[in-house]
This record gives structure tokens, C-alpha cells and sequence, in this order.
């Protein structure tokens, strides 16, 4: 699959910083390749992890436990997992699940570099 086509992309904008950026919904058809993209940035042993959820109209519990387990693993490596960028829609679903307590939410990508 061409690189443009990816449904998650994974960036390092500093050093020991990874963004992964979803580039559509996830749902139980596309958390997998979400989880492994979270696993690969998480072995190369980041000091922070940024997830992007700009493109992200919808997520289900499939996604919402992609990022609970990406955010153990952080946990055990002693880096942060901060989600950025999150529209309402989805930050509702975090919201009723009560998630939003559990996890470091901010608006912007930005805001996740300087956290």
C-alpha cells in the first residue's frame, strides 16, 4: 500500500517525540493497523507519544481499548501518551466512558509539544 494511503501515519516532528495521526475513523476494521502503528512508535521508545485524532470523525470501543492498551504500554516505558486534537463527537464517546479522567487531553498538536 502506498504511503499516501496509509490509514495511520507516524512522525517524529523532534527528537524523542512520535505523532501517530489515524486519517480516518476507527473502527474494528481499522484499530489493528492503529494498534500496530502505536506498538511500532512505542518500541522505538519515545519520550513523549502523541496521538492525533484530528482526522477522526468516529472511534468505537474497538479504538477506545487500542488506546487504553497503548497508553499501559506508555505507562511501562515511562512515556507519556497525550491524545491531541480531539473533535467533540469523539471526545463525547471518552466523556461517557469516563476516559477523558484517565487520559492526557489536549487541543492541539502543538499543545502535546509543550505539555
Amino acid at each position: 500500500m502506498p504511503e499516501s494511503d496509509a490509514i495511520v501515519e507516524v512522525h517524529s516532528p523532534r527528537t524523542g517525540i512520535m505523532v501517530v495521526a489515524p486519517k480516518s475513523d476507527v473502527d474494528l476494521s481499522r484499530s489493528p493497523e492503529l494498534r500496530q502503528a502505536l506498538r511500532e512508535a512505542s518500541d522505538r521508545r519515545p519520550d513523549r507519544l502523541i496521538v492525533d485524532l484530528a482526522e477522526v470523525g468516529y472511534m468505537d470501543s474497538s479504538g477506545l481499548a487500542t488506546l487504553v492498551e497503548a497508553m499501559r504500554t506508555a505507562k511501562s516505558t515511562g512515556a507519556p501518551l497525550i491524545l491531541a486534537s480531539m473533535n467533540q463527537k469523539v471526545r463525547a464517546i471518552f466523556e461517557i466512558a469516563r476516559l477523558d479522567q484517565f487520559f492526557t487531553i489536549v487541543d492541539s498538536v502543538d499543545a502535546a509539544l509543550s505539555v
